[in-house]
């Protein structure tokens, strides 16, 4: 394929022109590169200096209190749950199951009586755990689960609860 002269000069000028532009091309990518690492280095800057110290004087003044405020009263509601509920839940059941004994051991010298004059001896062994056992094993599970969901209660996040007082105007924006 054969150009002309004219065409040939066209297409050389075509050829630096595109050489130009992307050599321009290069130079503003270099600068924006460049414009992008100074950013970087501010933001890190900002962060440091403005954003870490206000989130870390908002956890001290707003979310530690909190906190301490909880774990006081969870530990709290544990003493009085160790201290009052568990020993009144213990008594009562302790007192059920002194009640079946009684009623159990009335039951068996009836019926020792009865056998007594058949002339045979019955001897009754106690064969595992009994109901009482079984009622006090269910409220103990009971009893912890009811901690646990206090416990959970106590913790969980509320977003209600952290409402942010409002700053003050600064002077700079007033005038």
């Amino acid at each position: 394929m054969s150009l002309t002269r004219k065409r040939k000069k066209e297409l050389d000028r075509l050829r630096s022109a595109a050489e130009d532009l992307w050599e321009q091309q290069q130079d503003l990518l270099a600068r924006a590169n460049a414009v992008a690492k100074e950013a970087s280095k501010q933001v890190g800057h900002l962060h440091r200096e403005e954003v870490a110290p206000r989130v870390r004087e908002g956890y001290h003044q707003y979310v530690r209190p909190g906190m301490e405020a909880t774990g006081r009263l969870a530990g709290s509601a544990k003493e009085r749950f160790v201290g009052d509920v568990l020993p009144a839940v213990g008594s009562a059941i302790g007192t059920a199951m002194s009640v079946a004994d009684y009623a159990r051991d009335a039951r068996d010298r009836a019926y020792a009586g009865a056998r007594a004059a058949t002339s045979r001896k019955v001897v009754v062994e106690k064969s595992g755990h009994g109901a009482g056992s079984a009622i006090a094993v269910i409220l103990g599970v009971i009893a912890a689960c009811g901690v646990l969901y206090a416990v959970w209660q106590t913790f969980r996040a509320d977003d209600e609860l952290w409402v942010a007082d409002e700053e003050p105007a600064s002077p700079a924006a007033e005038g």
